[in-house]
């Protein structure tokens, strides 16, 4: 067995332990650190694939924003384990279910009849001054142009959604007028009382 595939199988079986642990640990901080380690091993695979830009996008991007901006949040809340705990039992045969299902359709997507090693034939080695960066980059604003414009456009309409969604006014929340703030005199809000002098006894 060549090394490189002996480092595919033991990063995979990293991987799917992961991602396991990710789907059944009733604590939700240590369902993000086994997402943290999915997320490196599968940077990993993307390494061996030599899909490097990907695999640092997906460290920094991922692990370096998004799983620590979760923790925060998760470790900030005040989450109700016993709920969780209860949640997961009651919608466990569900969840057997629609796993059965993807798994099932990604046999039927990407199984060796589609996508056997037989199926394509090995790629000519790359140049030594060969970069994916450059390639991802050509393929992604020449032809994927419109599906990368529209995914921006959806994207944009998501952020517009989630401020207006917590800008929403409250009726029981106090808000501050800097319009009227700024308009504010001394006169209005001071009053000078004279008060004669009281003689110490």
């Amino acid at each position: 067995m060549q090394f490189e595939k002996f480092l595919f199988y033991v990063f995979a079986a990293i991987l799917l332990f992961a991602a396991v642990m990710v789907v059944t640990r009733r604590n939700p901080v240590h369902s993000a650190l086994f997402m943290v380690v999915a997320f490196f091993n599968c940077a990993a695979l993307w390494l061996l694939a030599e899909a490097e830009f990907l695999a640092i996008t997906l460290v920094l991007v991922y692990v370096g924003a998004v799983m620590v901006l979760f923790m925060f949040v998760v470790m900030m809340l005040d989450v109700n384990l016993a709920e969780l705990r209860a949640g997961f039992i009651r919608n466990l045969p569900l969840g057997v279910l629609v796993a059965a299902i993807m798994v099932v359709e990604m046999i039927l997507v990407v199984g060796p009849r589609l996508f056997g090693l037989d199926s394509f034939p090995a790629p000519a080695p790359a140049p030594a001054d060969y970069g994916n960066t450059r390639e991802l980059g050509i393929a992604l604003y020449t032809q994927y142009l419109y599906p990368f414009e529209i995914a921006a456009v959806i994207l944009l309409v998501a952020i517009i959604a989630a401020i207006g969604l917590t800008m929403r006014r409250r009726p029981d929340t106090k808000y501050q007028d800097p319009a009227r703030q700024v308009q504010v005199k001394a006169k209005d809000r001071l009053r000078i009382i004279q008060m004669d002098a009281e003689e110490k006894g």
